[in-house]
């Protein structure tokens, strides 16, 4: 093998220093940055200038953002999965597809290490490196930030001084990670938790104080993955993009959360998915429509359990994969459409239709049409309550005694 290390690159402060590190400080003779594109919203020519100035051999654009959201955004999407409840996995589905991306360069030139710009710390770390070596076994990964504790203003110092530009500065020293599906942003003062967060900080979304007047969408699902707009046929990419405009004008999808990070400690983190905390609620919607009572129990438990999973890096296992075929066959009937009101602050399903729903209406209603067995019911509260009328009788029992 080469003295060659292969980097998964982003362009920012982090993994531009590395660059450096790599050669100066590991003995590296050529180092590969790798960009992956997975939607962010940014122009790569500035990072292939850092990548460049900062020593790289060789700073390569992989184009990953289709393929992101057709398999990591759609899974998460049917599995309505967000960790501890909020968090709908914005980075830690990417880091995957950007492992894998990296992986690959690295098996293609025969490369000695890959290599990631995440600290000890963090979740990021997990699920590089677990990733890294599913996909490319016995490799050796290199973790700079782990290897040397460095300060912001230290790293900002570094490449100041190697003349590798960088978008963080001492005054908003932001730590920003995006993609196709969310933003997540970190660092400075939103590490106090009492801090609220500056407008500045946010991206995607407006403040839900100066939304414009509310406006209904009609999202529809194919097999539970989202497909149209208004009936306008979309690809998921194509959808997402649409919808975080949108939703995003209403301050829908900013996320304020400690969270309890895979490492053992809690976490304030802030998010910005429009898109995301739009189509789960919908594609929910839709659930309760198709899926039996049963289904939707055991799916919740899954949800929870899948999105951990994701989240503790474990995309390349088999867990995820058993957890998948019971996601994916709850997804064969949910087709239908959604109506979703885009108000300040949060979305509102208002309306929800599929040719496969088990609601009827002439047993739900009350009115004249009324088809439900009445007389059925008191048979079945008999049985429902004789466990109860026994551990009452039990409780009176003792008490006696």
């Amino acid at each position: 093998m080469s003295k060659t290390a292969v980097l998964a690159y982003s362009g920012g402060l982090d993994t531009s220093c590395a660059i450096a590190w790599l050669k100066e400080d590991y003995g590296y003779d050529d180092v590969v940055a790798v960009l992956v594109d997975v939607g962010q919203q940014t122009d790569f020519e500035p990072a292939f200038e850092r990548g460049y100035a900062a020593g790289a051999g060789e700073v390569m654009l992989v184009d990953r953002k289709d393929e992101f959201a057709d398999e990591q955004v759609a899974k998460a999407i049917q599995t309505n999965a967000l960790y501890e409840g909020k968090y709908p996995l914005i980075s830690a589905l990417s880091r995957p597809v950007i492992a894998d991306a990296v992986a690959g360069v690295a098996l293609d030139v025969g490369a000695e290490a890959t290599v990631h710009g995440c600290t000890g710390k963090g979740n990021d770390q997990l699920r590089f490196e677990l990733a890294f070596r599913a996909r490319f076994p016995g490799v050796r990964v290199i973790a700079p930030l782990r290897d040397r504790i460095w300060s912001r203003d230290e790293e900002i110092a570094y490449a100041e001084a190697r003349g590798i530009p960088v978008e963080a500065k001492q005054e908003s020293p932001y730590s920003i990670d995006d993609n196709l599906f969310g933003r997540a942003i970190e660092a400075g003062m939103l590490e106090d938790p009492w801090v609220a967060p500056p407008e500045d900080a946010f991206a995607l979304t407006s403040s839900a104080a100066h939304a414009p007047a509310p406006h209904e969408v009609v999202i529809g699902f194919e097999a539970g993955v989202p497909a149209s707009l208004d009936g306008e046929e979309l690809s998921l990419a194509e959808l997402i993009a649409a919808l975080n405009v949108q939703a995003g004008a209403y301050g829908i999808g900013r996320i304020d959360m400690v969270e309890n990070r895979a490492v053992g400690i809690k976490s304030r983190e802030l998010y910005e998915a429009p898109a995301a905390m739009t189509l789960i609620p919908a594609h929910q919607a839709v659930e309760d429509l198709v899926l039996t009572k049963a289904e939707a129990i055991a799916k919740r438990e899954i949800e929870a359990i899948w999105a951990k999973t994701v989240y503790d890096g474990l995309w390349f296992s088999p867990v995820r994969e058993a957890l998948d075929a019971f996601v994916a066959k709850t997804q064969e009937l949910v087709t239908g459409e959604v109506r979703v009101r885009l108000q300040a602050g949060a979305p509102a399903i208002v309306g929800r239709r599929s040719e496969h729903a088990l609601y009827a209406h002439a047993l739900a209603s009350y009115g004249v049409e009324d088809a439900f067995p009445h007389d059925a019911s008191e048979g079945f509260i008999r049985l429902a309550a004789m466990e109860v009328e026994l551990a009452a009788a039990r409780e009176r029992k003792l008490a006696l005694a």
